[in-house]
């Protein structure tokens, strides 16, 4: 290839690279929320030699499911949105190739295929044929999306947390045009006090806490709302919350006596706890002076009873012993000892004993008053 040749290579290439033509760019495809608005965004170029008629003046026209300017028209920058098929109007200036158009209350009829035209002035008036934007109209909006974050990094749903640690949940939307925007709350079933902080111009919502056993298979919600003119539409996700821990003696475990000791012992913890009963430091396990039985409350619940026969009591000290991977709990129950009851009986047969001998006394003095009165009013008389 000579000089010669490479120029006139060189100034073809130049020429392809520098001569604009026309062109658009559009959303392939966008959802509508049924009744709520949609946002076109929308840029173009023309060919250089129309510059000069795109000016203030340049009108920005919509076409539908086809690009035949008296059958498919649906919007017209010049003409008022009361006399258009489409309630809208052009945000982007048109003479700096930004043809973002929002439109309004867009219902399920306004699906469709739309094509973009530009007339200015002179002889620039041309449609986009090659692209154009799918519409469609949903009655519904889209799920938000749950995600669970452990210290900082992203676990799955189903994996436990262990108590203690720092836990986030994020709730993310895709947002669809609507005016008020949409917003997003977080509900929890049983319900529980929240925390949350919102970055609503992301649509991102976290709601961050501390994981604690009262969180065991807690539902979180997270709903995104859209108020439209006529109506409210909500969509949701939630997560359930699965916390392990350490187990905990409920403060009702108690002790009551009749013929014989009977003490309850009620754990919770995740995994669920085993129970033991020590009986002065030693474990006890059923024999002819003790029964134990166990009660399964819940996934992570248990209950068990001792019964302890009165030659056993003489001890001071029974001990509830609960345990799971995660920890122990243990609580002391205090028994009557049978040294402490005859005390206790000998005081108060000794109390009831003083009151009966002061009661014959008092008698006594009574009768003896009275003897001796009779006695004087005797020889008073005689």
């Amino acid at each position: 290839m000579d000089t010669a040749e490479k120029i006139i290579l060189f100034c073809f290439l130049l020429q392809g690279v520098c001569c604009r033509d026309f062109n658009i760019t559009l959303p392939q495809k966008i959802e509508a929320l049924n009744g709520s608005c949609v946002i076109i965004k929308c840029r173009f170029e023309i060919r250089e030699i129309f510059d000069k008629d795109l000016t203030e003046r340049a009108t920005g026209l919509w076409l539908k499911d086809g690009i035949n300017v008296n059958n498919n028209l649906v919007f017209n920058s010049s003409t008022s949105s009361q006399k258009s098929f489409m309630k809208g109007n052009i945000t982007g200036k048109l003479k700096d190739k930004d043809c973002t158009t929002v439109f309004h209350d867009f219902r399920s009829d306004h699906s469709g295929q739309y094509y973009f035209r530009i007339e200015g002035e002179g002889e620039l008036k041309w449609t986009y044929t090659e692209t154009s934007a799918s519409i469609h109209v949903v009655d519904s909006p889209p799920r938000p999306t749950v995600q669970l974050y452990v210290e900082q990094k992203e676990v799955q749903d189903q994996e436990e947390v262990l108590e203690g640690r720092s836990v986030s949940l994020r709730c993310s939307a895709e947002t669809l045009c609507s005016s008020p925007p949409p917003t997003l709350t977080w509900s929890s079933t049983p319900r529980i006090p929240l925390s949350e902080s919102s970055r609503l111009e992301e649509l991102i919502s976290d709601l961050n806490f501390t994981a604690t056993h009262r969180q065991h298979r807690v539902t979180f919600t997270c709903t995104i709302t859209y108020q439209l003119q006529d109506e409210t539409k909500t969509a949701q996700d939630n997560i359930t919350l699965h916390v392990q821990y350490a187990p905990k003696i409920s403060p009702s475990s108690s002790c009551t006596r009749t013929d014989v000791t009977v003490c309850f012992c009620e754990a919770d913890g995740n995994p669920s706890p085993e129970l033991e009963w020590h009986l002065s430091g030693r474990p006890v396990t059923n024999s002819s002076n003790t029964f134990i039985s166990e009660e399964r409350l819940s996934s992570t619940g248990l209950r068990s009873s001792i019964t302890l026969h009165q030659s056993l009591t003489h001890t001071s000290t029974l001990q509830c012993v609960s345990n799971n991977t995660h920890g122990n709990a243990s609580q002391l129950f205090q028994l009557p000892s049978s040294v402490a009851r005859l005390n206790l009986f000998s005081v108060m047969t000794g109390v009831v004993v003083g009151l009966v001998v002061m009661l014959l006394c008092a008698i006594t003095c009574i009768c003896v008053r009275l003897f001796h009165r009779r006695i004087k009013t005797t020889l008073f008389m005689s």
